[in-house]
């Protein structure tokens, strides 16, 4: 076997345990430089992807090169390196390498406009949405096992703005982190040069000056300032859904700024493929670049967090305090700040000094269990159901279909793990079904959710709806 067909076999073997934004995102581009005795040295395009690799997918790496080689392979070298011009097992335009960034040439210099001046010209108010609020950084973002795909990517791009991952496509929960991580790459972008041309916008607010812009006849205009900036934020894009003008025009603008080499970053609740009624050619553009997802933090990062805002407030709160904070707030990060902000305001009025005993009576609104007593299997059915764009009435009805009998049985799942329910009584509340469906439900959902990440997605949002509504 020549090592082409031993790396397509490697890759063969890879892509069945990784999804596919991972998978096409890190081992793109990637392809055997040499192999001799025992060593193998994979040429991969840029330092960052040479990092990724050998930090999170070195050991699956070197078993799959073991298993098509009779253990032959003992050391694994990466080195950035041009893939050869015969095309590759993963067809992908290739981004820029790193190391070729400096030789580029350089881009014409960029003309600043202020925030202000973007405003549609009916509109005399300054939208604060084109703004980049300067507390979001890098510095001030807490890196975690749950968001350091999107953090590394986020300092990938805004050390090579249209050349690495473009567009980039953060999603995650409410709260999570993903307006920090779009205003921290334009803020670092305008560290280093203070005339690029960045637009952070909302979904809500382009679909608003696209309409006022349509209703006074100056879509020239908003053509003019939507598609002349050099980098291009934009937050919320889920609440596009159902808007075929505005996905139409904004279709327009991602290939005009794509077709530039103009980064493009957009943040959304969900991955593309979960956006209700989003057209397929505006999914295909934002799954052609790097995907990274956002989850909830683990305990340790939640503390970490905690302790940077205690920083920044310059008010220090005892260890114990932080433990018992982040035990309560464990999915949003926005809670834990407010929270926090909740503490040091009282204690101040008070004029008292914060301790363990005086924290716990101001967080009662912030106890987990008390806000999952609160949930009832009415409520979990309708939040699953306008979740998935269906009618209650349809998950307790009789129908089959596909489009129906999963989410009936995320319900089933929920209302066993969320509620504790038993089999009978969940089966009673999803129209008088037999206990065995609702056993038969829980256990797929359960296997599902192992390998499917877009469930575990799904499952993840459904959550906070439920417990945040």
């Amino acid at each position: 076997m020549d090592t082409k067909d031993l790396w397509k076999a490697v890759l063969g073997e890879l892509e069945l345990t990784l999804s596919k934004a991972n998978f096409t995102t890190w081992f793109r581009n990637t392809f055997i430089v040499s192999f001799s005795v025992d060593t193998v040295v994979i040429g991969v395009p840029n330092l960052f992807t040479h990092a990724w690799l050998e930090k999170k997918y070195h050991k699956q790496i070197i078993l799959s090169l073991q298993n098509h080689t009779n253990n032959r392979v003992k050391i694994i070298a990466y080195r950035v390196e041009t893939r050869p011009t015969d095309p590759q097992q993963i067809p992908q335009e290739e981004p820029i390498p790193v190391e070729e960034a400096s030789q580029q040439p350089s881009a014409a210099p960029y003309t600043y406009t202020s925030p202000s001046s973007y405003q549609p010209q009916t509109n005399t108010q300054p939208g604060s949405e084109f703004s980049l609020n300067g507390k979001y950084t890098f510095s001030s973002f807490v890196v975690g096992k749950q968001n350091e795909l999107a953090h590394a990517a986020a300092q990938a791009v805004s050390s090579q703005p249209g050349g690495v991952y473009n567009p980039l496509f953060i999603y995650g929960g409410v709260g999570l982190g993903k307006t920090h991580l779009l205003q921290a790459v334009g803020n670092e972008l305008l560290r280093k040069n203070p005339s690029i041309r960045i637009l952070y916008v909302t979904c809500e607010r382009f679909t608003n000056d696209y309409i006022n812009a349509v209703r006074s006849g100056q879509a020239r205009d908003f053509k003019n300032r939507y598609r002349n900036v050099d980098v291009f934020l934009v937050d919320d894009i889920q609440f596009i859904t159902g808007k075929e003008g505005t996905q139409e025009e904004f279709f327009h603008t991602f290939n005009q700024l794509y077709q530039n080499n103009k980064q493009i970053i957009i943040s959304s609740d969900r991955p593309p493929k979960a956006i209700p009624t989003l057209e397929s050619r505006l999914i295909s553009r934002f799954e052609c670049g790097m995907m990274a997802d956002v989850g909830s933090p683990d305990f340790e990062t939640r503390v970490a967090i905690l302790e940077m805002k205690c920083k920044e407030k310059s008010c220090p709160l005892a260890r114990e305090i932080l433990h018992h904070v982040a035990s309560l707030i464990q999915s949003n990060v926005r809670e834990l700040e407010g929270a926090l902000n909740k503490i040091i305001a009282f204690h101040q009025f008070k004029n008292l000094h914060p301790t363990l005993e005086t924290v716990k009576p101001i967080l009662g609104s912030f106890s987990a269990n008390a806000t999952k007593k609160t949930v009832t299997p009415r409520h979990l059915i309708h939040t699953v159901a306008t979740y998935f764009e269906i009618k209650a009435e349809e998950l307790l009805g009789k129908s089959r279909e596909k489009r129906l009998a999963f989410p009936r049985q995320i319900v089933m799942y929920l209302m066993r793990e969320e509620m504790k329910a038993s089999y009978p009584s969940i089966g009673t509340e999803l129209g008088g079904r037999d206990h065995t469906t609702a056993m038969h439900a829980y256990e797929k959902i359960i296997n599902c959710l192992e390998e499917d990440e877009k469930l575990q997605h799904d499952i993840e949002l459904i959550k906070q709806r439920l417990y945040n509504a």
